[in-house]
């Protein structure tokens, strides 16, 4: 004969309680996760509208878009990149 009360097995209302806390647990970071969704969403949308307005203030949205990213990059980067476009450009001879 076995002897259960060493291994005793969960109950029905303890297992509902941690699902119940699983599932809450869950639901909150899902509903983080939408909530910073919309926000991103949201800032996304300002985006268009700031690049529109510089549009339509006469600049270049797509040289606008490129010095973003440039200004996001260590300079030494870039140095190095532009150095070796130039030593490309000058062996294609433009």
């Amino acid at each position: 004969m076995s002897d259960t009360s060493t291994n005793p097995e969960p109950t029905d209302s303890a297992a509902d309680a941690n699902y119940r806390v699983t599932a809450n647990e869950l639901r909150q970071f899902v509903e983080r996760i939408e909530r910073l969704d919309a926000e991103k969403k949201d800032l996304a949308e300002q985006q268009k509208e700031v690049m529109a307005e510089a549009k339509s203030r006469g600049y270049d949205t797509k040289v606008l878009r490129k010095v973003i990213a440039l200004r996001k990059r260590e300079p030494d980067d870039i140095a190095e990149e532009e150095a070796v476009m130039e030593m490309y450009k000058e062996a294609l001879g433009m």
